[in-house]
This record gives C-alpha cells, sequence and structure tokens, in this order.
C-alpha cells in the first residue's frame, strides 16, 4: 500500500499564513504519560510537534483503548478544534516528553474567519490530515480486529 506523508505545516500552508498562525502559537512542554484529551472532550486548542511523539487512541467497547497513529515532528495534534461541535473525536497522549507549539482553537478559527484565504488554506490543511488519519484508523482497526487484517482477503 502507497502512504503519502502527512500533510504538515510547512509543505500545506504558504510562507505568510504560516507566520499569521505563528504569530498566536505559544511553545510548551509536556511531560511523557500526559493525556492531552479524551474522547468528547471539547476541543479548545491543538498542537504542532517540536519534539517528542503522541499517539492517538481510539476507545474501544470491552477492550482497552486502541493506538490509531503514532505523532512526531512537525505533525499536527488535534482538528476536532475546526469542526463544530469542537469536540474530540480521538485521544492523546504524550509517550516522550513533547516540546511543542500550542495554538488557541478560538483565536485560530476567528483569523480564519476574518481572513477566508488563511481559512481555506487551514481548512485545507486539516481536511487533508482528516482524510490521512481516517485511513490510519480504518486500517489500524482492521488489522487489529478483522479475522484476516487490513492486508488480507478471503
Amino acid at each position: 500500500m502507497n502512504v503519502s506523508p502527512t500533510p504538515t505545516m510547512l509543505r500545506s500552508l504558504s510562507a505568510e499564513h504560516r507566520q499569521q498562525l505563528m504569530r498566536v502559537a505559544r511553545e510548551v512542554s509536556i511531560p511523557q504519560g500526559t493525556r492531552l484529551f479524551e474522547e468528547g472532550a471539547r476541543a479548545d486548542r491543538f498542537w504542532i510537534i517540536r519534539t517528542g511523539s503522541i499517539e492517538l487512541d481510539m476507545r474501544v467497547p470491552g477492550r482497552r483503548a486502541a493506538v490509531i497513529e503514532c505523532l512526531g515532528h512537525n505533525e499536527l495534534v488535534g482538528w476536532s478544534w475546526l469542526f463544530a461541535p469542537h469536540v474530540w473525536h480521538l485521544g492523546a497522549e504524550a509517550t516522550t516528553p513533547i516540546r511543542a507549539y500550542e495554538f488557541d482553537a478560538e483565536a485560530v478559527r476567528s483569523m480564519c474567519r476574518d481572513n477566508p484565504a488563511l481559512g481555506s488554506d487551514v481548512s485545507q490543511w486539516v481536511g487533508q490530515i482528516l482524510a490521512h488519519r481516517l485511513r490510519s484508523a480504518r486500517t489500524r482497526l482492521l488489522d487489529l480486529y478483522a479475522p484476516y487484517g487490513a492486508g488480507s482477503s478471503i
């Protein structure tokens, strides 16, 4: 299966739009083992990882949470902040100490409303990431729970 790289802010947004977003970013450090968010909670921020790794997970009834994807350098953590009703669809946990840029979701949504070109670019970028993560989640769940995994046919 040919897997394209995860769309990053650097590859997806113009230099001007990256600069606009970075004006509202703040640098944060997150200890290993910290839960960044839980499914169903309010999505009020997002992060771009500078160093470290974060696992995205999904609750599976009757089983422990399934790890859907591991995120690292330059990757976006969180997309639910962009789309109503602004609640997390997955959970996330720092598997190593993290250094990241943190963004206030309402501030970025406001910037996107005020600048339609920025809003379009951000929506395209996050939409590409969402599509990538849905494919990853499907593949991972098939690998974990389907009789023959994602790579085999009956």
